[in-house]
């Protein structure tokens, strides 16, 4: 019994790092819906992300785009401090949405910690990328887990995706 109360309490599933840590991924035309939120020098609004997450993953299921949540990659990319991106990965197009396509070579490196050591994250995954031999052409960020669920389960699991060249 107390097994389902805890699964009912769950809101983000737990991350498994291996399937994540230090691989590269080739995509093409990978689907994503993408949404914007305003944010002051990096810092989203309050509220502002889990009303953006919550639009985009309904409009995901209502048209039966939602991937199994293996599959799942929610994505973030700051184009400035004032602005970010966020990416849903997805099955097919949704209507209504603001559907994009990725394509490329995205190596990947998974962090334990606060949101604030993004700057030192990016200095390790260049190093990490450099190893191969290629350069980063662009940054996107994978929180796997709400806050409260991070708190949980004991880890801020966050997974770098460099776009490469």
């Amino acid at each position: 019994m107390s097994e389902i109360k805890e699964q009912a309490k769950e809101c983000c599933p737990k991350f498994d790092k291996v399937p994540w840590d230090e691989k590269t991924f080739q995509w093409t035309d990978k689907h994503f819906i993408m949404d914007t939120i305003p944010q002051f020098m990096h810092i989203p609004l309050p509220g502002t992300i889990k009303r953006t997450m919550g639009r985009m993953w309904k409009k995901a299921q209502e048209s039966q785009a939602a991937p199994e949540i293996a599959d799942f990659i929610a994505m973030a990319y700051d184009p400035s401090p004032w602005k970010s991106e966020f990416y849903v990965a997805v099955t097919k197009d949704v209507p209504g949405a603001d559907n994009v396509k990725l394509s490329g070579t995205f190596m990947t490196k998974v962090f334990d910690g606060p949101y604030n050591a993004v700057p030192k994250w990016i200095k390790e995954m260049d190093s990490y990328v450099e190893t191969s031999g290629r350069k980063t052409k662009k940054y996107y960020f994978y929180y796997t887990t709400c806050p409260k669920c991070a708190k949980k389960y004991g880890h801020n699991y966050v997974v770098a995706f460099a776009e490469v060249q």
